[in-house]
């Protein structure tokens, strides 16, 4: 046959080459399953700190899977090295994976060198949830908080990662920073490189 090409037969899943597509899941289906992920921890806990580290740890084991996928596809298997690269990396790549859109800002901590900011006016994880006013400090950044972790601490840039609400004038709802504080072996490693 002329013009017939010769189709590829894969015996195993992972044999297959990563899509590029475009593969999204619908905003409703993410609310739900979400807003279960919470509900079923709730019901694990006592506290609300217990709780926003059980996201945490959850949005961690995301992070880790998130980058060796963005590495492979996107990277062709090479990893940042430098902390603005990374930073970099989250607060576009891999927000935009995951949200479908570069974080709003990103910003160096101005008391403490070690310190850096990822802010997000309307954190999706916090859109759909509606927080109980005996659980009023409740943050379900904790999450996105664990997947930046993850990515960070997989990367090789270990940190101390937390969200946190921060009121904002004439607006109803407050915006989320994730604030990154990372180990002192970071900076001391990027004072070598230099």
């Amino acid at each position: 046959m002329i013009g017939a090409g010769k189709i590829k037969q894969y015996t195993n899943v992972l044999d297959k080459p990563l899509s590029k597509g475009k593969q999204e899941v619908s905003l409703g289906a993410f609310a739900y399953l979400f807003s279960e992920l919470v509900q079923y921890n709730q019901t694990q806990v006592d506290n609300i700190g217990e709780l926003e580290k059980r996201l945490e740890d959850a949005g961690y084991a995301v992070g880790t899977r998130v980058l060796e996928l963005l590495c492979n596809r996107e990277k062709g298997n090479r990893r940042e090295t430098r902390l603005l690269g990374i930073l970099s990396f989250i607060h576009s790549t891999v927000w935009k994976v995951l949200f479908g859109k570069v974080a709003d800002s990103l910003e160096k901590g101005t008391e403490h060198e070690d310190e850096y900011m990822i802010s997000e006016k309307e954190l999706l994880v916090n859109r759909f949830i509606s927080v109980p006013k005996d659980m009023g400090s409740f943050n379900c950044g904790a999450f996105v908080a664990g997947v930046v972790r993850g990515v960070l601490d997989n990367a090789g840039f270990p940190a101390v990662v937390t969200a946190h609400f921060v009121p904002v004038d004439g607006q109803q709802r407050p915006r989320t920073t994730i604030l990154i504080k990372f180990a002192e072996e970071v900076l001391r490693r990027e004072a070598r490189l230099g």
